[in-house]
């Protein structure tokens, strides 16, 4: 004897059916998701209808709606395999992914610059020292020479 009657049974399976077309199609409730507990919740059923069940002598029966819980995944999978995201926390899931990767390369770049840059440091200092040390090497030639005249300071430039 069943405990659910055939009249409950195919009110709960059109329920059931309303609820996954909409689901579906992305009406999803607040914090819900695109899966059988949200399903259950919308159709007003017992999630445990869609998974089978083991009597006391342990024989497995299929759930009363389980042939509803294969047919929503099978759809969904299919929707998912077309490229749609019907969860809208799914596709932000996909978009921060997809952020993610990006900002790692842009750090990766940004440290290989820094490496480079680090790495040019001591060159750039060293060679400004070898410049200055050229620099006053031939002014004190040119003070020591006596044929080199200092031109007189304009007035806008600074005097050395």
């Amino acid at each position: 004897m069943p405990r659910i009657s055939e009249d409950a049974k195919s009110r709960n399976e059109a329920a059931i059916r309303a609820a996954m077309d909409r689901l579906l199609t992305g009406e999803l409730p607040p914090g819900g998701k695109c899966d059988l507990k949200t399903l259950a919740a919308e159709a007003g059923v017992s999630r445990t209808a869609f998974y089978p069940k083991k009597d006391r002598a342990g024989s497995v029966r299929p759930g009363p709606y389980q042939h509803l819980a294969e047919k929503f995944e099978r759809r969904l999978r299919a929707l998912q395999e077309a490229g749609e995201l019907i969860d809208p926390r799914a596709a932000q899931i996909e978009r921060l992914k997809a952020q993610v990767v990006e900002l790692k390369e842009r750090v990766a770049r940004r440290d290989a610059e820094l490496a480079e840059l680090a790495a040019f440091k001591p060159l750039a200092l060293s060679r400004l020292a070898a410049q200055h040390d050229e620099i006053t090497r031939l002014r004190g030639q040119a003070e020591n020479a006596g044929n080199v005249r200092r031109l007189p300071a304009s007035r806008n430039s600074a005097t050395p």
